[in-house]
């Protein structure tokens, strides 16, 4: 590993390119980004420390839709990601073509995109939202009497339904991960660790979310694991985001919230499959080659990104 590291670090050197990394990605990559002046942090917080930084190229360890939204706040950069075949679940579950019709068929609601979108669902937008400021958009929005086509997640646009009490009509989009987070299982293991918080992504069902302590975005649940008296915290989301809450809380307990119970399959796993291939290994290949480099259509970037400014200007 130490000679793969140092090959990796000259050849960001050599080629002026920073390494972004997301919180589900190997603890590996996430060591090396930081310890090669890159970070690791959720998608939008990636791309902007790539717009921001010095580098000619960013590296994105994380998937697809990642390297979109850096390469739309960065058009003039060179963009790659580890493994083009990376996805997210729901950015497959929103393709263009059909979300298109979608809004057309709903022409007087305004159309709020989560970050897990292509860079095409984006452009079609109004607004681009995270899980971390989406409920105070939505909020800003309904006292401006505005009616919301909320897409992809249906479980974050419920929880975001639920707290603003916004009109939403929502696609009907899920995540492999949190989907499979089960509330019958959650309650028992509660039942062992009764002195445990339960901290819950807003991308997980009600049900789930309904047991939880902290509801929040991936930082809002690391700085809940930093900030809390308790010891012990049961976490639903991908079980990558252990190596920075250990990072931040190294004495305290983490417990993956379980993903087996009444409905779960054999296939019930809280580490999502496209996080997984982002290794080192192609991490090296990537910069040598140059392959899997990022190109959106012009006129895409630009909607996509005055779409992503709003979200910008608004959180400023």
């Amino acid at each position: 590993m130490s000679s793969i590291t140092d090959q990796i670090k000259a050849e960001l050197t050599a080629n002026n390119a920073v390494l972004v990394a997301h919180y589900y990605v190997s603890s590996e990559l996430q060591t090396l980004a930081e310890a090669t002046g890159g970070i690791v942090s959720d998608s939008l917080e990636m791309a902007r420390f790539g717009q921001n930084s010095d580098a000619d190229t960013i590296v994105v360890a994380g998937v697809k839709f990642m390297g979109e939204t850096a390469k739309i706040l960065s058009p003039e950069k060179t963009v790659l990601v580890l493994d083009t075949e990376a996805t997210c679940s729901l950015d497959e579950d929103c393709p263009i073509d059909e979300f298109s019709k979608f809004c057309d068929q709903h022409p007087q609601r305004t159309v709020v995109v989560y970050a897990n979108t292509s860079a095409e669902v984006k452009a079609r937008a109004d607004w681009v939202v995270t899980s971390g400021s989406a409920l105070k958009v939505v909020e800003h929005l309904k006292n401006q009497g505005k009616k919301i086509l909320w897409a992809p997640d249906k479980h974050l646009g419920n929880y975001v339904q639920q707290e603003t009490g916004a009109d939403m009509l929502l696609w009907q989009g899920s995540c492999v991960v949190h989907e499979r987070f089960k509330a019958d299982a959650l309650a028992n293991l509660k039942a062992h660790h009764p002195d445990a918080a339960i901290l819950v992504h807003p991308e997980s069902p009600q049900s789930v979310v309904d047991l939880a302590d902290v509801v929040g975005s991936t930082t809002a649940l690391i700085n809940a694991v930093r900030d809390r008296d308790e010891q012990v915290f049961i976490v639903a989301t991908d079980n990558g985001i252990f190596h920075k809450m250990r990072e931040v809380a190294p004495h305290k307990t983490l417990i993956e919230a379980p993903t087996a119970g009444v409905g779960a399959d054999c296939e019930s796993c809280a580490h999502c499959e496209w996080m997984a291939m982002n290794t080192l290994e192609n991490c090296l290949s990537t910069l040598k080659t140059g392959n899997n480099e990022i190109k959106i259509d012009s006129s895409v970037n630009r909607q996509a990104q005055n779409s992503i400014q709003k979200l910008l200007d608004f959180t400023a």
